[in-house]
């Protein structure tokens, strides 16, 4: 496909592939797993629109595996014996990089689907970061930032009314050069379909309206530890709030889609006794999810900089954990029972973090570097390690540099990997 847009994860893919014999890719739909895997896959089938294939997989899978490798079996979970196939002929021949899976369910789960261990890989993937969608320079690396690295980047090409309308559009392949009204049309027909058919194909029936009210209160908790209480409230309505386990369910069912990504709380050892909030912070895998689920675009955002913050929180979220994975890291937040709290904790290998204020604007930057340094001082770094790097990542400005207090100043046109 000559208009493939390069993605972090085909480094991965290509690593994986040389060192174990099967690799799975996991993420929402449309957020690009197959046209990244059919980038290396030699033979592909979809088991998704072939009855053929899934009748071969029950029947005479021999069939499927004489063919040359890697093999490409999309949306694998449709036919869960799969698994089993696989693994088996992962351990007859002996090979790396034979088969490649790509899944945007996870199954249930199954006691007569033996462990993937040593023979599978696993990638997560998540829509486009706007580095990879071509939005951002990558002249500031979160690989160099976490290296201690002093980091210099012009972010002038990205302006704040593009940042808003990539928070609206979100990182889907499909959407990269489509318009704000086009995307919002996009959006709200992928809701439906989560709601619709994708929820309820995963087993038990679950009413598509409360699935609706689910993803809109999760879009208005998105940023915030919002407790489970508040969204039963928001997803019952007018009936009262659903029970504690009908909710279990249905997040369950949409963390099986991998379209929830939230921040867990990051824990280190502190110089003082104070207590720790422990809630996760709530984030949809993309910004646009939220935003599509309340009904609202770039116009009504610009009216409301409350909610158009914590929405370009999101956005700077998804594209920290793109990063970060293939550093072996993870985003987390963190925040104390005074109130003191972080946007972002990237922890890396080597027991190497950084930690990340997220502001719209220039005019907070002094305010979330103070904040940054207190919270640094509060780590006790003898146990911990200091951190290699504090920034305060901004939604547009002219440059990127470092502060004679050494926290970075990073607009988000400049941010990479």
């Amino acid at each position: 496909m000559s208009d493939y847009l390069p993605r972090i994860a085909d480094r991965e893919l290509e690593r994986r592939l040389r060192a174990i014999g099967a690799v799975v890719i996991e993420g929402p739909k449309a957020c690009g797993k197959t046209w990244t895997a059919s980038q290396y896959a030699k033979t592909t089938f979809r088991l998704d629109e072939d009855p053929a294939v899934r009748a071969l997989i029950k029947n005479a899978p021999e069939h499927l595996f004489d063919n040359p490798t890697p093999i490409l079996f999309d949306e694998w979970q449709v036919e869960p014996a799969l698994w089993n196939r696989v693994r088996r002929q992962v351990d007859d021949r002996h090979g790396k990089g034979l088969y490649i899976l790509t899944g945007s369910a996870t199954p249930n789960d199954d006691v007569t689907r033996h462990s993937g261990a040593g023979r599978f890989g696993v990638i997560q993937m998540r829509p486009m970061s706007l580095f990879e969608s071509k939005h951002a320079n990558g002249e500031v690396s979160l690989s160099g930032l976490l290296e201690g690295e002093e980091q210099r980047g012009n972010g002038q090409h990205l302006s704040f009314m593009e940042v808003v309308r990539r928070i609206v559009i979100g990182g889907w392949p499909e959407l990269i050069n489509v318009d704000e009204e086009d995307a919002r049309h996009w959006l709200s027909d992928y809701i439906t379909q989560i709601a619709e058919v994708d929820v309820q194909g995963l087993g038990a029936r679950r009413d598509p309206a409360n699935i609706r009210r689910l993803l809109a209160s999760l879009g208005r908790s998105v940023g915030q530890a919002t407790k489970s209480s508040e969204i039963a409230n928001d997803v019952g309505g007018e009936a009262g709030p659903i029970a504690r386990d009908t909710l279990a369910n249905y997040t369950t069912a949409l963390e099986r889609l991998h379209l929830i990504d939230n921040s867990q709380a990051w824990r280190p050892h502190m110089r003082s006794r104070v207590r720790l909030r422990q809630a996760p912070v709530r984030y949809l895998v993309d910004p646009s999810l939220g935003v599509a689920a309340l009904g609202v675009g770039s116009t009504e955002l610009l009216r409301d900089p409350n909610a158009l913050g914590l929405h370009f929180e999101a956005l700077v979220v998804r594209d920290l954990r793109v990063y970060a994975q293939p550093l072996g890291g993870f985003v987390d937040s963190w925040r104390d029972a005074n109130g003191h709290e972080v946007d972002a904790i990237v922890s890396v290998r080597d027991n190497k973090w950084g930690a990340f204020e997220i502001k719209l604007g220039h005019d907070d930057v002094d305010e979330a570097a103070e904040s940054l340094l207190r919270f640094a001082a509060k780590v006790d770094i003898s146990r911990h390690g200091e951190p290699a790097s504090l920034g305060v990542i901004i939604s547009n400005g002219s440059y990127a540099y470092r502060r004679k207090d050494g926290v970075h100043v990073i607009p988000m046109g400049c941010l990479g990997p």
